[in-house]
Order: structure tokens, then C-alpha cells, then sequence
């Protein structure tokens, strides 16, 4: 792999929602690329043709279960110049509404935390053993075709959220397939990457948003600490921040293609 060009062989492990829109963006582009679903058993062969792999696979509490079975196959590869990680935005703590950038510091501390810390360095560590490139993406909720809220809505999952002040950043999945590609070519050692929308926007706006767009009654309103939520849920929705996305944007020359969720709620309706 050269500064500018694209791998010619990518693995891509855990083809789940993330996975198999990055694999799809680089098939398109004339990239060899696999994948593997759930298991990592991977093939020798495929490990040792691959320039790039890319890990979609969540944590567990010993950090990246991938690497605790493939580390030695990684290790060993001859063709391997690149590898990223898709991490996520829940490393930072509460912000109360402020910002985080690529500069902040990854402090929260609850468990979900810190496996996806853990994982960033496993893979970090492989990368600078071999002295190749690498590229961690903090990410915020993913969405996109096939997964929104007007399928929620459809589906009568949706949740109708209400804490004051509370906004998150999204990322329509497509968007993100393309700062992956974009990591790829710029090949930098040790970068990391938050790529997002436009526009940190209230839940509730989303889902009223959706409600209209599809002609869905919106759900009943339910207070973001209610006893009916689930812990997991109440956690989610205990803390705010938004994501200061220019200095990725400046390094990969890269920008959403969905700015905001209404640009992608309207993508996924006509689709």
C-alpha cells in the first residue's frame, strides 16, 4: 500500500450492519474483500493475502475477542500494512452537552468503557509491533437503511425518550463506509477518528421527525429515568455530549454525505 491507494485485499472481521456496508463500499471500488460473520475462524491464507483488516467485532471483558485467537496469524502476515477498529464514542464521559474531539481524553469508566479501551490498544500495540499503520473510529449510533427509526416505528419498538437538553450525534452507515475507505488510503500510524453528522440533535426530535415522515402515531412519552426502562437504557440516556468532528474531517478530506438525520431518515424512506 502506497499514501493515496487503496489495498488490494481487505478482511473485514464481524460482517454485521457495520461490516458489511464498509465491504460492499470497497468491493465497488475493485477491493478484494472477505469477511467472517460470527466465528473467527479465518482461512491461513487469507490472513497472510490480506494489506487491511478491519474489526467491527464488540469487546469482550478480556478486550478484543478476535486478537485473542488471531494475534500470532496477524502477527506473522507478510502483506499486512494496515488495520482499523471500530470503537465508539462511549470511552467519554458526560459532558453535560460540551464537546469531544480527537484531543479529549477517553475518561469514562464504566465497563463498557473500558473493554472498548482495552480493544483500541490490543490493536494499536499489533500495529506498532509490525510498524504498520492504524486507525481507531470512535463512533457514535450508527444508522441507515434497514436501521431507523421508521422501522422502529413500524416495527412498534420505538421508544419515545424525554430527558431536557439531551442530544447525540449520529452516523448514517454509508458515511461511515467512506471515512473507512478514506483511513485506508491516508494510511497514518496511530490515527484516531470521529467521524459523525452535523447536527447533535434531541431524540425525540428524531423520532417525531420519522413519526411524520412515515405517518406513525408517535409513542408515549416516557422520562429518560423511568423504572420501566431498562438499566442498559437509563444508562444510555444518563449523559450528553456532542462530537466535534473537524479535525477528522481535515485529515481524511472527508464529509457526510447525510448531514443530518433528516437527509438520512428521508434516504432510508424512499428506499
Amino acid at each position: 500500500m502506497t499514501a493515496g491507494a487503496l489495498p488490494a485485499r481487505v478482511l473485514v472481521l464481524g460482517l454485521g450492519y457495520a461490516g458489511q456496508h464498509v465491504a460492499a463500499l470497497l468491493q465497488s471500488l475493485g477491493v478484494a474483500c472477505s469477511g467472517k460473520v460470527r466465528d473467527v475462524d479465518v482461512a491461513p491464507e487469507v490472513i497472510r493475502d490480506a494489506e487491511a483488516v478491519l474489526c467491527t467485532v464488540p469487546p469482550d471483558e478480556d478486550g478484543d475477542p478476535v486478537l485473542g485467537l488471531l494475534t500470532a496469524e496477524l502477527r506473522e502476515s507478510p502483506a499486512l500494512r494496515w488495520v482499523g477498529y471500530l470503537s465508539s464514542t462511549a470511552v467519554y464521559a458526560d459532558r453535560d452537552g460540551g464537546w469531544v474531539d480527537e484531543q479529549s481524553d477517553a475518561d469514562a469508566v464504566d465497563e463498557t468503557a473500558r473493554r472498548r479501551l482495552l480493544a483500541e490498544r490490543q490493536w494499536r500495540a499489533l500495529a506498532r509491533d509490525k510498524g504498520i499503520a492504524s486507525s481507531v473510529f470512535r463512533l457514535p449510533g450508527l444508522y441507515g437503511r434497514g436501521r431507523n427509526a421508521l422501522v422502529q416505528l413500524a416495527e412498534g419498538r420505538a421508544r419515545h425518550v424525554l430527558k431536557p437538553g439531551l442530544v447525540f450525534n449520529r452516523l448514517h452507515v454509508e458515511d461511515l463506509a467512506t471515512a473507512v475507505v478514506a483511513a485506508m488510503r491516508r494510511a497514518e500510524p496511530e490515527a484516531l477518528y470521529l467521524p459523525c453528522d452535523d447536527e447533535a440533535a434531541a431524540p425525540q426530535a428524531v423520532l417525531a421527525y420519522a413519526a411524520a415522515l412515515g405517518g406513525f402515531e408517535m409513542p408515549p412519552a416516557v422520562a429518560w429515568d423511568d423504572p420501566s426502562l431498562s438499566p442498559a437504557l437509563r444508562r444510555f440516556y444518563a449523559g450528553c455530549k456532542r462530537i466535534d468532528s473537524r479535525g477528522t474531517r481535515e485529515a481524511l478530506q472527508w464529509a457526510p454525505r447525510f448531514a443530518t438525520y433528516r437527509e438520512g431518515l428521508q434516504d432510508a424512506f424512499r428506499g
